[in-house]
């Protein structure tokens, strides 16, 4: 599995500012139900839920807000970078700045969380998120991601 099997050019997003989580987690429901056909509500409401059980900030200015949903039959991914920082409650208290959504199956097992180690592991390279955050135009932020795919835990 690498990050361009999981997130397509279409499904990455560059916002100005986002007022908070939840307007953060619209966006990302919104994003989801333009590019993946998704039902944006109950996207808004999986990853609501799934927050509640605990920030998905995790260091660095990065975020990895997931849920599963029924209905999907493959993991899918969602990307936002945002200029402004937004506070997150994120394990080292900083704001966040890089945001990776996945949602995936129901059922999905493994699937799911190998996306989200893949995805977890590609994010913690520090040139790799000083690049994302050179970038603001949608089309090169999915290329970098998609260039990252050759990243391997350390």
């Amino acid at each position: 599995m690498q990050l361009s099997d999981i997130i397509r050019p279409g499904a990455v997003r560059s916002f100005g500012q986002v007022t908070s989580k939840k307007r953060l987690f619209q966006e990302l429901a919104e994003l989801a139900q333009s590019e993946y056909g998704l039902n944006a509500p109950e996207v808004l409401d999986a990853l609501q839920e799934r927050e509640s059980l605990g920030p998905t900030g995790v260091g660095h200015g990065v975020a990895l807000p997931h849920a599963r949903l029924h209905g999907l039959d493959k993991v899918v991914g969602l990307f936002i970078r945002l200029e402004k920082p937004l506070d997150f409650d994120a394990v080292d208290r900083q704001p966040v700045d890089l945001v990776f959504g996945l949602l995936a199956p129901e059922t999905g097992g493994v699937d799911h969380l190998k996306a989200l180690a893949l995805v977890s592991r590609t994010l913690r390279d520090a040139d790799l998120r000083s690049k994302l955050r050179a970038n603001e135009d949608p089309t090169a932020l999915h290329a970098v991601l998609a260039a990252a795919q050759g990243i391997k835990a350390a």
